[in-house]
């Protein structure tokens, strides 16, 4: 639930944040009715994911030596810390050979890691974030910490509540890696391109932040998968 401005932590607690908080102070009814649905939801999709997920995990241990999932520290709501759940779609290593985002045909990803990003099937195991109130379906991605230290103090607003699955910064961006393709800083250029214009969208979905708005781009991604 959203905290009482007095209780945010000191970083969040700034005039930047501010009309963001009273934004969604005013819909607090909605904010518990999402946590709802997002916990009710998530359940009947891993009753239902259980046997295709089993087989997931079989077909990445099959296709190269390592964990089936992929357990990266990320931040959520308040600046909480959570090691988020996702199948592995790269070498067991690649945190220590390369960047935190994905550029391009990354060398680091597998064969069947391919498949599972071209159909964001990777994302299947969120579902456990999801249950546990790290994550909710809809709200700002997840970033390393590494790259929440680049927040401004306006950005800082994003983790008013847990971070997404999805939302429309992930849709409009959803061929990140090959905006950065070619970038020989690739950190860098994503702190200081990318980073700020998915924000923008974050920002705004905050401002118009309502169930049927949640609702419309959970259609929108699964369309967009599909295309």
């Amino acid at each position: 639930m959203l905290k009482k401005w007095d209780e945010l932590p000191d970083f969040m607690r700034v005039p930047e944040v501010r009309p963001y908080w009273e934004v969604l102070d005013k819909k607090r009814g909605q904010i518990l009715v999402k946590r709802v649905f997002d916990f009710v939801v998530a359940v009947i999709l891993l009753v239902l994911l259980a046997i295709p997920m089993a087989v997931i995990a079989i077909m990445i241990k099959l296709d190269s030596p390592g964990t089936v999932f992929y357990r990266q520290e990320r931040v959520t709501s308040y600046g909480r810390r959570f090691r988020i759940h996702k199948f592995r779609t790269m070498v067991s290593n690649a945190d220590k050979i390369g960047s935190a985002v994905t550029v391009g045909a990354d060398p680091r990803i597998t064969k069947m890691g391919a498949k599972l990003r071209r159909l964001r099937l990777d994302e299947f195991p969120q579902l456990l974030d999801v249950l546990a109130g790290d994550m909710c379906f809809v709200g700002t991605r997840p970033e390393a910490a590494r790259y929440v230290k680049h927040y401004t103090e306006e950005m800082m607003a994003t983790l008013l509540l847990p971070a997404g699955i999805t939302s429309e910064a992930s849709i409009r961006y959803k061929d990140e890696s090959e905006l950065l393709k070619g970038a020989t800083e690739v950190d860098n250029v994503y702190v200081r391109k990318v980073l700020p214009e998915k924000m923008k969208w974050n920002l705004k979905s905050i401002r118009k932040f309502s169930l049927l708005r949640e609702l419309r781009i959970m259609i929108e991604t699964i369309l967009a998968v599909m295309r």
